[in-house]
C-alpha cells in the first residue's frame, strides 16, 4: 500500500534543542521531542482506542531515530519509550497540525489537573 503523504528528503535530530526536523521538497517542519512523545502512535499512548494522557514529558529527548522499511521511523526516547512507529503519513499529520495538537494537549493537561513537569504534582483543594 503506497502512502499519499510526502516522504521527507532529510531527517535531522537536533539533540541540543530536542527537536526533529523533517525536510520536504517544498517545506521543512520542526517537531519537539515532547510533542512526538505525547502523540506517540504506540498502544501505550493510544490506549487501544482510549488515549492515555502523557504527563511530565517536558524534559524528554529523542536519543535515536531508525528508519523502518520505506514507510516509517522508530523513535527512541530517553524515558525508555520506543514502541511507536511513526509512518510518513502520521509524521506529516503531526507536522501540519502541530499547533492545534499542542493546544489540545495543553487543554487536556489543564482539564486533568496534570503537568508537563515530571517534578510537579497538581493538588486540587476541595471545599470542606
Amino acid at each position: 500500500m503506497a502512502t499519499t503523504a510526502p516522504i521527507p528528503q532529510d531527517i535531522k535530530l537536533h539533540k541540543r534543542s530536542k527537536t526533529l526536523e523533517l525536510v520536504y521538497a517544498d517545506q521543512s517542519y520542526t517537531l519537539t521531542s515532547e510533542l512526538l512523545r505525547v502523540h506517540s502512535p504506540s498502544a501505550e499512548v493510544r490506549g487501544h482506542g482510549k488515549p492515555i494522557l502523557q504527563t511530565g514529558k517536558i524534559l524528554v529527548a529523542i536519543t535515536g531515530v531508525e528508519v523502518v522499511g520505506n514507510y516509517a521511523l522508530k523513535l527512541v526516547f530517553d524515558d525508555g519509550h520506543d514502541s511507536g512507529l511513526y509512518t510518513w503519513e502520521y509524521l506529516h499529520h503531526l507536522s501540519i497540525n502541530q499547533d492545534k495538537l499542542w493546544q489540545q494537549y495543553l487543554s487536556a493537561l489543564h482539564e486533568a489537573g496534570a503537568s508537563r513537569d515530571p517534578d510537579t504534582s497538581v493538588v486540587k483543594l476541595v471545599d470542606l
